[in-house]
């Protein structure tokens, strides 16, 4: 492997343990140059961040634009000059003060020592030469004050500086010393790849496909050893090109859903012992219990082998008046702009219809949009909580996934949102922040096979937590077993894991590309969208599309982007092995 002498302090042997099989590597640690003077209550870097209300006041907010940005990457971070500090900062636990030696005069010094003495956490940021010394001796005993300092305000220790802070970035530098808990977002030519050659091979796949029509815009994304090598948005929202695709975006992720929203709700409770996958549906579901399908194991549900039907066009029922373009008392479950479904549809009508469907004998691969209804149901009658609800609470907030949940446009305007189809059959209209699939929709967007809605830094930072075995940011969040139990291949008669897809055996399907390895897992996504996670090359790749639009369309598969991508990443880091 090759690395640039300059930028790197370390070598350090990594290995990571993926179910049977032990994958060692070598990790590049670049220079940091921030060193952590303090930091009494080990505040740093940030573990769990539901809980954490964060701005960051600098004295000239796009002197420090690289610092904020950086910083909000992470989480959900407010920006404030000194101008009204005592109010601005009222409502946050954890103010971040910034700026240099000359800018953070006594003065403003001392609004953020009243921070600390009103029970707020401090974090005081000197970009100056480290011998000024500590800036608030006289805080010294404070533990909420945590002081940092480093080189003069270029865009690079701004970076390092907030990636340091959240544990993007290890401190490597000084007494306080630190560890990498986050994913970082460092110079990807610092990893010894080829970016430019591998950009230029991803720009020419993305220009074809959006030529062809295959989808009007992408983002593309990739983690290697904790650190973003690759993240770049192409084309627009639609093929007016009004809107450019940033990749910000929030995009309807489809199937993938499966496997960042429901399966690990169930990981969750099965190590809990809330649940065990040995257990029938009838041991969990009332109305299961005299049905075809009471004594179908949970296990044999996840791994799609119940017999259960394929796919059930519920919109095809819909009667004369249970959908309407106006919200009335009997008309609350909104579809789509203008379109508003009976109320309880989908208990009345839809989950009924799962439950007696017809069900073949079980032991058969055949992949059911229906066996995630059902584990979605479980984990609501044994946590007694909606799973959206549930998801965030245990996972998405504490991490700082900001972007990931059901039904978007309840949290963002729908300019962040990627439109997918004009739907001319069901609800009559583009849908902008409203879950593609007809069932989820009429489930009320929540959905244990779709619904969920996400950024791709968001996939990157769950894919990570996969590839941690089960931690993320300091703090475990399941067992590594968990994680390699339900990744790993559990049947005997298909390449699945536990919720999760993997890559096939049979290279001749090339499935998921043609360079991928037998460790690698994840899902893909009707609306044009993937996940793999690579425990072998420690590698988590993002592909994010919305090829269903204005209609369906099939050339994202036929010109086979998504897979071709997924290689070039591969090329760039064979081609470093060398």
């Amino acid at each position: 492997m090759k690395f640039n002498s300059i930028c790197l302090q370390a070598v350090l042997l990594s290995s990571v343990i993926t179910g049977n099989s032990l994958y060692a590597q070598q990790k590049s640690i670049p220079t940091n140059h921030t060193v952590l003077v303090s930091n009494q209550n080990s505040l740093l870097p940030f573990k769990r961040l539901d809980n954490l209300r964060i701005a960051v006041v600098t004295p000239f907010p796009a002197r420090y634009q690289s610092l904020i940005e950086t910083l909000q990457q992470y989480a959900e971070v407010a920006s404030f000059d000194f101008n009204g500090y005592d109010e601005h900062t009222k409502y946050y636990n954890t103010i971040i003060v910034a700026g240099s030696s000359d800018e953070l005069r006594n003065d403003l010094l001392l609004m953020a020592q009243q921070s600390a003495v009103n029970k707020k956490n401090v974090i005081l940021l000197r970009f100056a030469d480290k011998s000024t010394g500590n800036m608030l001796a006289k805080t010294d005993h404070n533990p909420r004050v945590t002081e940092m300092w480093s080189g003069a305000p270029t865009t690079a220790n701004q970076r390092e500086a907030a990636m340091s802070i959240f544990g993007g970035a290890a401190i490597t530098e000084g007494k306080n010393r630190t560890s990498q808990t986050r994913i970082g977002y460092a110079d990807a030519s610092q990893r010894g790849l080829q970016i430019d050659k591998m950009t230029a091979k991803i720009d020419a796949i993305a220009a074809e496909a959006m030529a062809k029509k295959a989808t009007p815009g992408m983002v593309v994304m990739a983690v290697k050893d904790g650190e973003v090598i690759f993240n770049k948005a192409y084309g627009s929202h639609t093929y007016a090109q009004t809107t450019p695709t940033k990749t910000t975006d929030i995009f309807d992720l489809a199937s993938v859903s499966k496997i960042v929203g429901t399966t690990p709700v169930i990981m969750h409770l099965q190590e809990e012992k809330v649940i065990d996958l040995d257990k029938t549906m009838g041991d969990y579901l009332w109305q299961a219990k005299n049905t075809n399908k009471k004594d179908i194991p949970l296990r044999t549900v996840l791994l799609h082998e119940a017999g259960f039907t394929p796919y059930i066009p519920f919109y095809k029922s819909l009667k004369a008046g249970d959908i309407q373009s106006t919200e009335d008392a009997q008309h609350q479950v909104k579809v789509a702009d203008n379109a508003y479904l009976v109320n309880n549809y989908y208990r009345d009508v839809m989950w009924p219809e799962m439950l007696n469907s017809p069900v073949k004998p079980a032991g058969n691969y055949v992949y059911s949009d229906i066996s995630m209804y059902v584990m979605k149901e479980v984990a609501e009658h044994e946590t007694a909580t909606p799973m959206d609800e549930y998801i965030q609470e245990f996972l998405y907030r504490p991490i700082g996934m900001k972007t990931a949940g059901y039904n978007p446009r309840k949290r963002f305007d729908k300019e962040q949102i990627v439109p997918t189809e004009y739907d001319s059959t069901f609800r009559k209209g583009l849908l902008e922040g409203y879950v593609h699939d007809q069932g989820a929709a009429m489930a009320g967007g929540v959905a244990g096979h779709a619904g969920l809605f996400a950024t791709a830094n968001d996939l990157a930072i769950y894919g990570q937590l996969l590839l941690n075995r089960g931690t993320y940011g300091g703090v475990r969040y399941f067992k590594p077993e968990t994680v390699d139990l339900f990744t790993s291949k559990q049947s005997k008669t298909s390449r699945r894991g536990l919720g999760f897809d993997r890559a096939d055996a049979d290279v001749t399907k090339e499935y998921p590309s043609k360079l991928a390895n037998s460790s690698v897992y994840g899902h893909t996504g009707y609306t044009g969208t993937c996940l793999w996670v690579d425990p072998k090359n420690q590698l988590v790749y993002i592909f994010l599309s919305n090829r269903v639009h204005p209609e369906v369309s099939t050339r994202l598969l036929e010109l086979n982007v998504r897979s071709r991508i997924q290689d070039a990443i591969y090329e760039t880091i064979n081609e470093s092995k060398r």
